[in-house]
């Protein structure tokens, strides 16, 4: 989508496009370093978190008071969610750091996207002759390569709790299974049937392979594309009618960004469970 609108530069109206594009657009440099207004939303948002973080853990007292008593029962009800999952509350406590860290850092990026002033306040350049709006800020969900970035650091996270939790020899033969090619020979005599399925099984390996690559992508483009969507849709009643209509879809766009950080933790959780299991389990 394309939006329009006019500045007045020496006495003379000049028209100034604004798209939303797919990528993140460039607002400074350091050094050779382009800075992104994606990349500054982050860093905000981490700001927040930081910030947030230190004033919860001044406050807490052996009493909880109203804050501290709704934050621990967020918490209770998370670790009852993440038990269904994991099956274990050890293995809980253990993923809930990475999981929720995830959970925030997703939710709040959404709803920093949809504040006042991200997206509508930026700096006017000159591209190919002719002038762009750039917003200082964007929403970083609303940016593949930070999405893509989560993607990544979650499915190799899930990989490195595998390789610790169950050995590297078995967390090798749920992708390379050699075990089944080696037990072939031990196993001929008494069923011969082994020589069709445990082939079959190392293929099945090979998929697995492929599987893990398909996660990064089905984790990156749903965050993506329906928080990218739903910043163009914002945008698009904004232009039509800019008192009133943009309403409903914010609160909309507030219940999404909220489902879509779920969804993403909640797979992040599945990936750490199933990678830490062993095949026979």
């Amino acid at each position: 989508m394309i939006q329009t609108a006019f500045a007045a530069e020496n006495g003379q109206t000049t028209q100034v496009s604004h798209e939303h594009t797919l990528y993140s657009e460039p607002v400074f440099h350091v050094g050779s370093l382009p800075i992104t207004n994606s990349m500054i939303n982050s860093w905000g948002m981490v700001f927040v978190v930081i910030i947030l973080s230190l004033v919860l853990r001044s406050k807490i007292r052996m009493v909880p008071g109203f804050i501290q008593n709704a934050f621990e029962m967020t918490i209770e009800g998370f670790f009852g969610i993440f038990d269904s999952v994991t099956g274990s509350r050890q293995k809980t406590m253990k993923f809930f750091p990475i999981v929720f860290t995830f959970f925030l850092f997703i939710l709040i990026n959404n709803w920093l996207g949809i504040l006042p002033g991200v997206g509508s306040i930026g700096n006017i350049a000159t591209e190919e002759g002719h002038q762009v709006f750039i917003p200082f800020f964007r929403g970083g969900t609303a940016d593949l390569n930070t999405t893509l970035a989560l993607a990544i650091i979650g499915v190799t996270i899930s990989h490195i709790f595998g390789v610790f939790a169950i050995g590297f020899w078995n967390y090798l033969n749920k992708f390379i299974n050699l075990k089944a090619l080696i037990e072939i020979p031990k196993k001929i005599r008494k069923d011969f049937s082994v020589v069709i399925v445990n082939p079959i099984k190392l293929f099945v390996g090979f998929i697995e392979i492929i599987g893990e690559a398909a996660k990064v992508a089905s984790l990156s483009f749903r965050l993506f594309g329906n928080i990218f969507a739903g910043e163009v849709l914002l945008a698009s009643m904004a232009a039509l009618f800019a008192f009133g209509l943009p309403i409903p879809f914010l609160f909309l766009e507030i219940l999404v960004g909220l489902i879509q950080a779920l969804i993403f933790a909640m797979l992040i959780l599945i990936y750490l469970t199933t990678m830490t299991t062993n095949e026979e389990h």
